[in-house]
């Protein structure tokens, strides 16, 4: 039987109260603070405020689009029913907009985060990440990770002029590791969030050390979590790696409606008023049991795994090798002058330097990283024609 918890009577009355008489506690972040790097530029007003023009940047990035068709976990599947990365931004940023607002938090900044968190993931989910973070770090001595890549979309690759406090959020959200609370600390200004982010190229442990800066992108970060833990169940189901039903029932249940129900009531009830964010320690544990189930019995597959150090590692390999290759020799037909660095001088944004003198193994990682699933796989056939490397699809009637 399901089962869904409910916020206690106490609280429920006090959030009802405090609304009705606007005396609740203001921990929101005041927009009024926000940084950008240009304050000149993307003033606010009446309309249009600081995190609403974040998230129209974020929403009309060229990039944006590409979520459609990234892989979430199930790559080598036609089902339209298997979860996009599309869909997993869409509901990271519903279930951190209603924990957001049940905490009277700043719901724009909640949001620009959930929507440019995922921006600079790569294709493949987070085996294409890994590999890709190899290939970068063997040639260029750099590490690659899909949420520091995300900043860079949005502040470099297009320098969209993004506030400091969403960046920062984007950057901090890594829902891999979970925490039974998450309290802010604040940046004041742009060159130490930069610092903190070269940290991430140079230290892969660097990455896992990030703290968001507001109480909006610690709601944003347990989101994520929050998110696809149950829905990657479904997935899975619906890819026959395995049923449902063969989870453990914890604390927080085992299905994805019981999983988004019992930890945002948890959440609402140990951080209203607090500033952090917190479960209390029977529904972190639960939490924790529920990942470690779903690595154990989903992430760790092997025909997931093999399926990728069989066809996508090498195919990736060669791609990157291709055009590196390609662009240290000035062959301005290959793709990635006419497909990637066109593509992105589109975007008439004002920059530092010309995007095409940027360094050769940032441009094809910025490219590589850029690419949904099926533009891999065509980008590849182009370039390497009857290859034998190629994947094979699970169909609909397989």
């Amino acid at each position: 039987m399901l089962y869904y918890e409910h916020l206690s009577e106490d609280l429920a009355e006090r959030i009802r109260r405090e609304k009705a008489e606007n005396s609740f506690i203001r921990l929101a972040f005041d927009e009024n603070k926000a940084l950008r790097r240009n304050p000149e530029k993307d003033r606010a007003n009446i309309i249009r405020t600081a995190f609403i023009r974040d998230c129209d940047k974020i929403i009309h990035c060229p990039f944006y689009n590409r979520y459609a068709d990234k892989t979430q976990v199930f790559s080598f599947y036609k089902n339209d029913d298997i979860s996009r990365r599309a869909l997993h931004v869409q509901l990271v940023s519903r279930i951190a907009r209603t924990i957001g607002k049940a905490l009277n938090l700043n719901l724009d900044l909640i949001e620009a985060i959930a929507l440019g968190h995922d921006i600079g993931h790569t294709p493949f989910g987070h085996a294409g990440e890994k590999i890709l973070d190899e290939l970068f770090y063997s040639y260029a001595g750099r590490h690659f990770s899909h949420n520091i890549h995300s900043v860079r979309v949005l502040d470099s690759v297009f320098p969209y002029n993004i506030t400091l406090q969403t960046l920062s959020g984007i950057a901090a959200h890594d829902g891999e590791i979970e925490k039974s609370e998450y309290k802010p600390v604040p940046i004041e200004d742009f060159s130490e969030f930069d610092r903190q982010i070269e940290n991430c190229y140079l230290d892969k442990e660097s990455v896992k050390k990030l703290v968001p800066s507001t109480l909006e992108g610690c709601v944003m970060r347990i989101s994520d979590i929050i998110a696809y833990l149950g829905k990657d169940r479904q997935d899975a189901a619906r890819a026959k790696i395995i049923d449902e039903d063969k989870f453990e029932a914890g604390a927080i249940g085992s299905t994805n409606a019981e999983f988004i129900n019992n930890l945002i009531v948890n959440i609402v009830e140990n951080s209203y008023g607090k500033p952090y964010i917190k479960m209390d320690d029977t529904h972190f544990e639960a939490l924790k049991k529920a990942k470690a189930d779903n690595y154990r019995l989903i992430y760790n597959d092997e025909r997931i795994k093999s399926a990728v150090d069989l066809t996508v590692k090498p195919m990736m390999e060669k791609l990157y090798a291709r055009l590196l290759n390609d662009l240290k020799s000035g062959n301005y037909d290959s793709p990635v002058f006419t497909h990637h660095i066109k593509y992105v001088n589109k975007a008439h944004y004002q920059r530092k330097m010309p995007y095409e003198q940027t360094e050769h193994n940032q441009i094809v990682t910025d490219y590589i990283a850029g690419m949904t699933d099926d533009y891999f796989v065509d980008l590849y056939s182009h370039l390497f024609g009857d290859d034998k490397l190629k994947i094979d699809y699970i169909g609909y009637f397989k």
